[in-house]
């Protein structure tokens, strides 16, 4: 049985730290034993949900000793604006919900840039933040990391950019290249071998493809071939004729795609038969039945959704609105600073800790983060119907 660490830094059973928890924030602290316990990228709100306003974006969430800070584009206007709402409200539910953790949130608005993000570190450090959550964009993480980085502070960042991700600045993210690696690592031990992809020529596109071209050459597979389509639609069915001629030599082929379904169409079109070579999706296929009428039996990888509607429905109660998708990062994140503190004396932000090569259970199911910063993710994989045809990972094996 996997076991959990204590604030003594000794091992004790799961159970004694599942108690320390409370219902629905449980966050289960693996052991740094031989045994592990056991895991879309960001959106933007839901359309048409109009998050309730901070009182004040200086604010702070609960009155513990502990100082972390939280910084989030709160100014920033639009999407990323909105977003930054509801993951402040579901750090606000997680303390409410964790009960009496001693641990106070600094709330610090980022504005959205580098610039802004490195002042709002900079003055949640001088005011004793011990280790900083957020920020949300790229560039923001960036010039936070500037000014934790040198005074020693970790953080625990949400972007999917794993660009911005090292030692001491740990990415919560679902990023492309976790989706990827598990939806092929599937595709490998189903037997796939032969692989093609269709790509969006976009920077999603760039990235989703580099991930999957490092998944497939792990696996012990081979890339046939790759072919991009524009992101004009109307280009769809030309790039896609121009995969029609080795429809034979494959097995599966990667189909991250924008259009709702449009690319498999396209590849139906062009004569690929879409039954006898295994289609693989990516996570915004989730929920997508546009997607799963072009391709019923074609799969992608995600986190089991049962523990997010638990958490959307506690987070409509509270706010009287549904969560962004990303909210429940800001949740688990906030749950996790919670549990190290109660259990983890002065180590609790040390990279051992963090790292812990068992990682973390949340919301979203199994994380870990890896000494260079990346996240790893347990995720299951999925029939675009939604059927789950391989569950996601309890524990991490060997604890690697």
């Amino acid at each position: 049985m996997a076991t959990s660490m204590t604030g003594g830094g000794t091992a004790a059973g799961a159970v004694s730290l599942r108690g320390a928890l409370i219902g629905a924030a449980t966050l289960l602290l693996a052991a740094c034993s031989g045994t592990n316990l056991g895991g879309p990228t960001a959106s933007g709100p839901i359309p048409g949900a109009t998050p309730a306003a901070p009182t004040d974006a200086g604010s702070t969430i609960g009155t513990g000793s502990v100082r972390i800070a939280l910084l989030l584009p709160l100014s920033a206007g639009g999407a990323a604006g909105n977003t930054a709402t509801v993951l402040r409200n579901a750090a606000e539910m997680a303390i409410a919900e964790f009960q009496g953790p001693d641990v106070t949130i600094l709330v610090k608005d980022d504005g959205g840039t580098a610039a802004g993000a490195q002042a709002a570190a900079q003055a949640a450090i001088q005011e004793g933040a011990e280790l900083i959550l957020g920020p949300l964009l790229a560039e923001s993480v960036r010039g936070a990391a500037a000014v934790a980085r040198p005074a020693g502070k970790p953080i625990i960042a949400y972007s999917t950019d794993t660009s911005v991700a090292t030692r001491g600045v740990y990415l919560m993210s679902f990023t492309p290249q976790n989706t990827v690696d598990r939806i092929v690592q599937h595709a490998a031990q189903s037997g796939k071998r032969s692989y093609a992809a269709f790509v969006p020529d976009s920077a999603f596109g760039q990235v989703v493809q580099g991930a999957f071209q490092e998944a497939v050459s792990r696996s012990g597979g081979r890339v046939v071939a790759i072919e991009t389509f524009p992101l004009d639609p109307n280009g769809v069915n030309a790039a896609a004729s121009k995969l029609s001629g080795i429809a034979g030599q494959i097995d599966a082929i990667f189909v991250p795609d924008p259009y709702d379904g449009a690319a498999v169409r396209a590849l139906s079109t062009a004569g690929i038969d879409t039954r006898r070579v295994q289609i693989l999706g990516v996570g915004p296929w989730v929920g997508n039945r546009a997607a799963a009428q072009a391709a019923p039996s074609a799969l992608y990888a995600a986190p089991d959704e049962a523990g997010f509607q638990s958490f959307a429905g506690r987070y409509r109660a509270r706010f009287n609105q549904d969560p962004a998708r990303i909210a429940s990062l800001t949740y688990d994140s906030v749950s996790l600073i919670a549990a190290l503190v109660r259990t983890q004396g002065s180590q609790r932000f040390s990279e051992t800790v963090l790292t812990n090569s068992s990682g973390f259970n949340g919301v979203d199911g199994l994380f870990r983060f890896r000494a260079d910063g990346t996240p790893q993710r347990g995720l299951a994989v999925i029939q675009a119907g939604g059927r789950v045809v391989s569950p996601a990972p309890r524990s991490f094996a060997g604890g690697s």
